[in-house]
């Protein structure tokens, strides 16, 4: 079943016209109800990362960290990871649970070099799991660059204890039409993890960090 877009960019439009200007810019986000669904059985839960077609956070760029050593810590550098994390530096860290939280609360999403992954269960993995965070392996000779272009337009779609689902689709400077198929791309993805598709959404709405919300017609 496909969404009409149609009917989302009016309600991108509507979320827009009736927010007040505030001094910064303001993110459009998209809240879903979810409904007959069981969250007490684990198989219910979700927890995606959803690439969208377009970025979702143009002012604010989606930050990731690139776990790795060698030519592939070089390469990550290079193609401007927000920060590259070698083994020893997690070794050094590995006891100071203040200084390991603010390396999980900085980042968005995390890459990892596939042999440095039991090393970052060891010492992040009660930080990272619990948050959804923990890193996808790449072997040491991945080609890092649209690995993290894809990061860069991907949100995380969590549903753990309450059937509610939130994410960032745009912000207000952004065209409506791109939010539109941000959030188009988002439901296409929950009508594919959801036991019944469409049938499972109660409700979806749009809008803007301080404004009223606007109902979608799905």
């Amino acid at each position: 079943m496909s969404v009409d877009t149609q009917e989302i960019t009016k309600a991108v439009e509507k979320a827009k016209e009736v927010s007040k200007k505030r001094n910064f810019i303001q993110s459009v986000d998209l809240n879903i109800q979810v409904k007959d669904i069981d969250l007490n059985k684990p198989e219910n839960r979700l927890n995606i990362d959803a690439t969208l077609p377009n970025d979702p956070s143009p002012d604010k760029p989606i930050k990731v960290c690139v776990f790795a050593e060698g030519d592939l810590a070089v390469k990550s550098k290079r193609e401007g990871a927000d920060n590259v994390v070698d083994g020893e530096y997690l070794n050094r860290i590995a006891g100071d649970k203040r200084a390991l939280k603010k390396l999980a609360k900085e980042f968005d999403f995390f890459v990892a070099q596939a042999n440095l992954m039991p090393l970052i269960g060891r010492t992040l993995g009660a930080i990272l799991g619990p948050r959804g965070k923990m890193p996808k392996p790449i072997p040491p000779t991945a080609d890092i660059s649209p690995i993290l272009d894809t990061y860069r337009r991907t949100v995380r779609l969590r549903m753990r204890k309450s059937p509610i689902i939130g994410a960032k689709v745009g912000t207000e400077k952004m065209e409506n039409e791109k939010i539109a198929e941000n959030i188009a791309s988002l439901l296409d993805i929950l009508e594919e993890n959801l036991e019944k598709g469409f049938a499972n959404i109660a409700s979806a709405y749009v809008k803007t960090t301080m404004g009223p919300t606007v109902k979608i017609k799905i």
